[in-house]
């Protein structure tokens, strides 16, 4: 296989440590190797950012190995070309695996140009998709505890859902939290509950408040209630 890259490194990557490989040496002849092994605290990135300087490394190539990848990457961006590997696409051939030989089969691929790199945005995207990814998971335990809060209520035989487009809107949450308070709700008292801008009548909320609610239901709202919250 033709050389393309006169100095590059393959890094094998796990939790507590990274095993670099780097080849090195004229295109048209064997490369010379040097391995080490670093820490993946701070400080053993920092050594192995300073060593693949020494030894002037331009590409470095590692695996997508869950999130171990990414203080590494956090580490050497901007000081080398980096190039994330699908481990899929670069498994090694059958045998005794050692991390040192692993760190050597990246190193070999990437110097021949055989590894196609996966797509690693800017940081500040990286940034914006873990908010976006977080923000998505919040709205569906949301909706999750929402669904819940409704099952219990048709379990009780209150028919808020019948009467109300949203239980989780203005008036909706005023006779939750006095359910949850216990409250005994009258007419009087739910006509204060009530938006003006509701289009059901308050006897037809009546009518669908009146259920067989018991304490358990009452703890069972407010735990989702409060997870919701």
């Amino acid at each position: 296989m033709e050389a393309m890259f006169e100095r590059c490194a393959g890094l094998d990557v796990h939790q507590e440590t990274v095993v670099a490989c780097v080849l090195f040496g004229p295109l048209d002849k064997k490369p010379k190797t040097s391995i080490e092994t670093f820490s993946t605290i701070t400080t053993g990135l920092l050594a192995l950012s300073d060593w693949l300087a020494t030894l002037q490394v331009s590409d470095i190539v590692m695996e997508s190995t869950g999130v171990y990848w990414k203080p590494i990457w956090n580490i050497l961006e901007g000081s080398f070309h980096l190039v994330l590997a699908n481990a899929r696409h670069v498994k090694n051939v059958p045998g005794r695996k050692t991390d040192v030989k692993d760190a050597e089969w990246l190193a070999k691929l990437l110097r021949c140009g055989l590894i196609e790199s996966n797509f690693v945005p800017p940081e500040d995207i990286r940034d914006l998709r873990d908010l976006t990814r977080y923000r998505k998971k919040l709205i569906h335990h949301r909706t999750s505890e929402q669904n819940r809060i409704h099952k219990i209520l048709q379990d009780a035989n209150i028919k808020l859902t019948s009467v109300l487009s949203d239980i989780f809107g203005v008036s909706g949450r005023r006779i939750l939290e006095a359910i949850l308070n216990g409250e005994k709700i009258e007419t009087d008292g739910l006509r204060k509950m009530v938006d003006w801008r509701t289009k059901a009548s308050i006897t037809d909320m009546a009518n669908a408040m009146n259920g067989r609610i018991r304490r358990h239901h009452r703890d069972m709202l407010r735990y989702h209630w409060e997870h919701m919250s």
